[in-house]
């Protein structure tokens, strides 16, 4: 299953550490090169001799010794892949950091391969306002989190914080090496997506729109059907190409008809995603026939059209997940936060049309996300496809808090 991957562990000091031996047994069974990175304080938890006779290799805990030096920047190219589990609450406020003061963390600022983290602390640690800034910061530099489990802790408390057992995090790094070499963490979630602009009728040639091409919402639903989840695109009139692996496509002109087709498949949806531009208004009366220049001005009455981020946030139940889109001109931080509270959401995605590079029709954009918590993940300009991986992983974070 792992055949010939490199495979480096780092190991915290945690009481949790004794599983990582499990982890390790398991790895190399599974056909992958194991070299193990400790710090001096998870000597206490597992030993480095049991460790090395199971990876084969020299166990790694001190950047020099008398006689030798421990070569991160190698040791950092070498992998595949970085797995630090357990990641202890110390060691997670380094690498949120980016202290560098053990030769584990010299390894993880020297790796140019993925990291996937395991975090292990108490619940009280866990749930702790800090804990959760620096989670944030992790995601925001794309390590992966695996989600701490709920069951009995070193404290004799009962809650969440326990660091995943050895079978699902091998099962995590088994889904990182598929052959699309992309994490199946949303495997079995309904999601719902909407994409593109709406055109309001006028007449029968004639439309109310914007410029969306429907990019950014195409990048969310590849990249969650990527990983696993059943996703439903309700997308407006657009050029660009939807790929076939989606599971279910719903095609609307007017923002009407994206109203209803939202209405319908959000109660069967665990996660929603508004990134549509959906009109604010649409015409009063739309004539039957094409309406003729006589005149020098010409009136069109309009009315507001259907608010679907409202109606969803008013009806969502605990166990559903709102996500919005906020794209803004002017005094955009104050706007989104209020649409946030407003429409009920879970987290808004601000973009900004004055940010170069961003908004309707180009290929990149450059989001801040808000979570309703008071967490704030902001990112650099990066292409549709990056932006739609950042947002799956902020999602996944707060989803499993």
């Amino acid at each position: 299953m792992l055949q010939g991957k490199n495979i480096i562990i780092g190991i915290s000091g945690s009481i949790a550490a004794y599983k990582t031996i499990t982890l390790v047994r398991f790895l190399i069974k599974a056909g992958a090169n194991v070299k193990v990175v400790m710090t001096p304080a998870a000597k206490e938890f597992a030993s480095p001799l049991v460790l090395s006779t199971l990876s084969k290799n020299p166990v790694f805990i001190d950047l020099s010794t008398e006689s030798s030096w421990a070569n991160h920047v190698e040791l950092g190219r070498w992998a595949d892949l970085m797995v630090i589990a357990p990641l202890s609450c110390n060691t997670l406020a380094k690498l949120a950091h980016g202290f560098c003061d053990n030769l584990l963390m010299a390894v993880y600022l020297s790796a140019v391969c993925p990291v996937v983290v395991a975090p292990a602390m108490d619940e009280d640690m866990w749930k702790h306002s800090t804990t959760k800034e620096n989670i944030a910061k992790l995601i925001v530099a794309n390590n992966k989190i695996i989600p701490v489990e709920n069951g009995e802790l070193a404290s004799g408390l009962i809650g969440e914080g326990r660091m995943a057992e050895p079978e699902a995090i091998l099962k995590f790094i088994i889904e990182f090496f598929t052959v699309t070499g992309t994490i199946k963490d949303f495997a079995g979630k309904n999601i719902l997506i909407t994409a593109g602009p709406t055109y309001e009728r006028i007449d029968p040639v004639r439309y109310i729109g914007n410029h969306s091409s429907g990019k950014m919402g195409i990048a969310l639903a590849e990249e969650f059907t990527n990983r696993g989840a059943s996703v439903t695109l309700v997308i407006g009139p657009t050029k660009q190409n939807i790929s076939s692996s989606i599971y279910k496509t719903v095609q609307v002109t007017s923002a009407e008809e994206m109203y209803n087709a939202c209405v319908v498949e959000f109660p069967a949806s665990d996660i929603a995603i508004m990134s549509a531009a959906v009109a604010d208004y649409t015409p009063v009366t739309a004539s039957h026939q094409k309406i003729k220049k006589n005149d020098l001005t010409f009136t069109i009455e309009l009315k507001k059209t259907k608010d679907i981020l409202g109606h969803l946030g008013s009806v969502k139940t605990e166990k559903q997940f709102l996500v919005g889109f906020a794209l803004e001109t002017n005094n955009e931080r104050e706007y989104a936060l209020g649409k946030l509270k407003a429409k009920n959401a879970d987290l808004i995605v601000m973009n900004s049309l004055n940010n170069k590079g961003t908004g309707f029709g180009v290929d990149t954009n450059q989001v801040t996300i808000f979570h309703k918590e008071g967490k704030e993940f902001e990112f650099i300009l990066k292409s549709k496809m990056e932006v739609a991986k950042d947002i799956a992983d902020v999602i996944k974070t707060c989803t499993h808090e």
